[in-house]
């Protein structure tokens, strides 16, 4: 009796599955991408310092919480709506909610009052984001500590494999972070360009960074309802986030690998003939 290979299960003739296919990935239009959406119905989770919902910026509301902390006892799970610590969140959520205005929002709050936090609380907001369906998750933060490179890449596989989109921002430093140096997520870092069109973005060939879009003297919402102009990768990162929102919206089957290489097509620098 021949024994089965290991993992080749899902291929049988009795288990395999049929797939649809798109149109040719190299003459994706945004039309084809996400016209028409609005991004409603995409959960999009921002891990980050806990989102303002009474800022102008958010447009309608956060449609889940928690806070994450260290207890007595372990970690402590708080699910109550909860105010930003820093600002940071809200910068990012007001960038998503511009450019995908209906997707559902998911405030993760793993950061303080100093946008500080432990790599031990990132990986459970992370955690929380797989284990509650997010579509999409902003990282707009990392690690730079390789005590937790291990652990965290094996998180961020898992995600991909449930097909949750991860958007990472790169480091502002020239040092590696993680998760933004993994391929299982899409790494964003900041273009050099003045104007600030949301939906213009660059393709990098030679990753680990993979795309850059507008962080450069962006206008964010912040604190205290108001508005600041900042500069850093970790506003660049919402801009894909939106734009991975809206590609959900109206193609909500595709992988995570698949959504890169719309990406891709899309990009400003993308060649056609």
């Amino acid at each position: 009796m021949n024994m089965q290979p290991a993992w080749s299960s899902q291929f049988t003739h009795e288990t395999i599955r049929r797939i649809s296919l798109d149109p040719p990935v190299d003459s994706i239009t945004w039309e084809d991408a996400c016209e028409g959406s609005t991004g409603k119905g995409v959960k999009v989770a921002v891990i980050d310092s806990g989102i303002d919902a009474t800022h102008p910026a958010i447009q309608g509301p956060v449609n889940g919480y928690v806070e994450i902390r260290a207890g007595d006892d372990g970690l402590v799970y708080n699910e109550e709506p909860h105010e930003d610590a820093y600002g940071h969140a809200t910068a990012c959520a007001g960038i998503i909610r511009a450019i995908a205005p209906e997707c559902e929002l998911y405030s993760i709050k793993v950061l303080g009052k100093a946008l500080v936090g432990t790599g031990t609380i990132f990986m459970a907001g992370v955690r929380w984001a797989i284990d509650h369906d997010m579509h999409v998750c902003n990282l707009s933060l990392g690690t730079t500590k390789k005590d937790f490179f291990a652990s965290l890449h094996e998180l961020t596989d898992l995600a991909y494999f449930r097909r949750v989109v991860l958007v990472s921002a790169a480091n502002n430093l020239p040092i590696p972070s993680f998760p933004s140096m993994y391929a299982s997520v899409i790494s964003v870092a900041s273009h050099q360009e003045k104007e600030q069109d949301p939906y213009r973005f660059y393709y990098n060939p030679e990753p680990p960074v993979e795309f850059g879009a507008p962080g450069i003297d962006v206008r964010v919402a912040w604190q205290n309802q108001q508005w600041i102009t900042a500069t850093g990768n970790s506003f660049a990162a919402p801009h894909i986030t939106g734009i991975v929102a809206r590609i959900l919206g109206k193609h909500p089957g595709l992988t995570p690998f698949q959504i890169k290489t719309v990406l891709r097509t899309l990009a400003a620098n993308a060649s056609r003939p």
